[in-house]
């Protein structure tokens, strides 16, 4: 569908995390991690949809369905993450991705391009931090 030979990537990090966790992590935390990456690919694919009917100023099914990705995405970052740490030491993380999922909503909402590659900068990298901390938490031995 695309006309770019390299479409555009908005997760770069988060899938880079993610693929880290899967090959690094005890075989009980890889489910998690998978279901990260996974979610995240589908995030990447719709963003990438959304951005160029953004850029083109267009309406896109894509447009509607992008918010509701990003709910899985960052459900499935809260499930790795494990609720234990998601809400309590992990609750600035939790905060930092659900800004950034609101600000790209409403770039989304605002049709605004140049904001919509900017706000998914700032959740990219959210949830890529999350991720790592979990899994960097996950790999400490026990004190």
């Amino acid at each position: 569908m695309s006309t770019l030979s390299r479409d555009p990537t908005f997760l770069p990090l988060t899938v880079s995390a993610a693929t880290m966790a899967i090959n690094n992590a005890a075989p009980q935390h890889r489910a998690g991690a998978t279901m990260v990456r996974q979610r995240a690919a589908e995030v990447d694919r719709a963003a990438a949809e959304c951005w160029a009917g953004l850029l083109a100023g267009c309406d896109t099914m894509t447009a509607k369905a992008l918010p509701g990705r990003l709910r899985a995405l960052t459900e499935a970052t809260s499930r790795y993450a494990g609720a234990g740490w998601w809400f309590s030491d992990g609750c600035k993380h939790r905060e930092r991705v659900d800004a950034a999922r609101t600000r790209i909503e409403d770039a989304i909402d605002e049709r605004d391009g140049a904001e919509f590659a900017e706000a998914f900068i700032g959740y990219d990298l959210a949830v890529a931090t999350a991720v790592a901390k979990v899994h960097a938490r996950s790999e400490t031995p026990a004190r």
